[in-house]
């Protein structure tokens, strides 16, 4: 009586079981023992609890990774570590409020336990809002796939600056366009996704390798590179809320975290704490490694994207650009799978079609659906070449999806408790969730409203 999208399983054809749909939502490594036999019967997955750290982490990192230059905000290192520490106790608070309601509800996804749990509204809202965030982060994706293509266009070719600039094959439009069109387009096509499953792996070596890189040339830094003066403090007491988009987007993995945790060996509440808590504790290392080393290298001065402040013909950094080029490239149709799911959801559901009488006008709708997408994203690409603008309008979504929604699934699955009297505990979550929505809310407001009034329209 939910409503929830893709109850139906023949709608994937292929997909069975929480393991399968964990890999639509980021999450493409999961693993689970199929829904048949005895394992019909308890419904356990097949993930570790040390395979399900590592795909929390991989769905964290990422884009993220590059945009992590929130210090230069701060002007201190240790000040920016410790809003991410405070954050920290927030965002593992939130995944675990989604595997108490996931398994409360006997829903596998996030945006089906909050409209199980929420109900229509909520859970219409959060369907639009994950939409919205995944076409979002396909932009800066092809936004960041420029970036790096520059670089190592520049490093490739001898010719001057001024000759090459007026080469027609080393314009970014160019090759953004081509490489989506040959790569990009041809992947995202597909019903299924299953043959991303390494694509788990592949990101994780990356975003390591990116890190050691940029603590290595902190640590031994070129010969050429001028010292910079690092400001010690900020420029503005807002600029520590204008820093939050960039963490929110850095630390978003609460889209793809209920799946992974119903595709556990042992689904357990206690156990998925542990879990995100390492999970977490290892991204926070990762982006402050990153962070604080690529602004004493570069002070404030360092771009957004943190390897465009190095020079094209460094190697190791050319190398690096590389690994996050193909980062990108697989990671790209697995979220334009996730965008178009929910549409594809939402389409089903407010027409009143059921899946096997739509299924002669899948195909065509879903190639109308990708092809749309995919050139709606391309366009704003390539005309909005600052990833920085677009985290600082999707950051404030990710709020929404650390804070909001599951701070109203706390709420509601505690006001849905019968008991003749209510403990000081009961009191205690009920707050607790009421907290976690008002920051949400505020995070996402003036989140949003700076990246109106500033961002856009500078």
């Amino acid at each position: 009586g939910t409503g929830s999208i893709n109850s139906d399983y023949k709608d994937w054809e292929w997909s069975a079981d929480a393991g399968e749909r964990a890999r639509l939502l980021q999450s493409p490594s999961v693993e689970t023992v199929p829904k048949s036999g005895e394992s019909q019967g308890n419904g356990l997955g097949a993930t570790s609890a040390l395979g399900a750290v590592f795909i929390v982490v991989n769905a964290a990192l990422g884009a993220g990774l590059l945009n992590f230059q929130m210090l230069s905000v701060f002007g201190v290192a240790a000040r920016g570590g410790f809003v991410d520490l405070c954050m920290l106790i927030f965002i593992i608070g939130g995944l675990v409020i989604l595997a108490y309601c996931s398994q409360a509800s006997n829903e596998r996804t996030y945006q089906e336990v909050v409209w199980a749990v929420c109900g229509k509204v909520p859970g219409v809202l959060c369907e639009v809002a994950i939409a919205v965030y995944t076409f979002g982060t396909c932009i800066a994706f092809l936004i960041i796939i420029g970036d790096q293509e520059d670089k190592i266009i520049a490093a490739l070719v001898t010719e001057p600056e001024e000759a090459g600039s007026s080469r027609w094959y080393m314009d970014r439009k160019f090759t953004i366009s081509i490489t989506a069109f040959l790569l990009i387009l041809p992947l995202s096509i597909p019903k299924e996704i299953g043959f991303q499953k390494y694509a788990s792996s592949l990101s994780v070596i990356g975003t390591w390798y990116v890190t050691a890189v940029i603590i290595i040339k902190y640590i031994w830094p070129d010969k050429e590179l001028v010292p910079v003066e690092i400001p010690t403090s900020p420029s503005t007491w807002t600029a520590v809320f204008n820093a939050m988009p960039t963490i929110c987007f850095g630390f978003q993995c609460h889209v793809s975290s209920v799946p992974v945790f119903n595709s556990m060996k042992q689904p357990e509440v206690k156990t998925w704490g542990a879990v995100v808590t390492a999970a977490m504790v290892i991204a926070l290392f990762v982006y402050t490694g990153t962070g604080v080393c690529g602004f004493l290298t570069f002070g404030a001065g360092v771009e957004q994207d943190v390897l465009l402040s190095y020079p094209s013909n460094d190697i190791p950094v050319a190398l690096a650009r590389a690994f996050i080029i193909l980062c990108v490239l697989t990671s790209y149709p697995i979220l334009h799978f996730c965008g178009r799911a929910v549409l594809e959801g939402l389409w089903l559901r407010y027409t009143g079609v059921t899946v096997e009488e739509d299924v002669v006008r899948e195909r065509r709708r879903r190639l109308l659906q990708t092809i749309s997408w995919f050139l709606l994203t391309l366009l704003l690409a390539l005309f909005i070449p600052d990833i920085g603008k677009v985290i600082s309008v999707i950051g404030g979504l990710a709020a929404c999806f650390i804070f909001v929604f599951p701070g109203l699934c706390l709420i509601q699955a505690k006001l849905s408790e019968i008991q003749e009297t209510r403990a000081i505990s009961w009191w205690a979550q009920v707050s607790y969730g009421v907290f976690m929505v008002t920051l949400g809310a505020f995070i996402f407001g003036q989140t949003t409203a700076n990246a109106i009034f500033v961002d856009l329209t500078a």
